[in-house]
């Protein structure tokens, strides 16, 4: 596990192939408990390439000097992604 926020990722490698790239990250809270959303793509072996992008947003808290992950919330598509966003710009822009 993590000992750093900077050193969480979602990357995962089985058998020598990278099952799970990580193309980006952004911390979005740190301390006890870490927020961080990771851009990246599935493996999909059946068609010999990566998956179209895909999002996760995960919650870590430190325990013990490491990071452990205790949620995370999937973004199903990239229109969901999208909602996520248009919902978030309205509410903020009346604030």
């Amino acid at each position: 596990m993590a000992e750093t926020v900077e050193e969480l990722t979602v990357r995962y490698e089985d058998g020598g192939i990278e099952t799970v790239k990580e193309l980006d990250k952004k911390v979005l809270s740190k301390g006890a408990w870490a927020t961080v959303i990771y851009r990246y793509q599935d493996w999909e072996p059946s068609k010999e390439q990566y998956s179209a992008d895909r999002f996760t947003i995960r919650r870590y808290q430190k325990r013990n000097g490491e990071y452990q992950q205790k949620s995370k919330f999937n973004i199903s598509s990239e229109k969901q992604a999208q909602e996520i966003i248009d919902a978030l710009q309205s509410w903020l822009a009346t604030e």
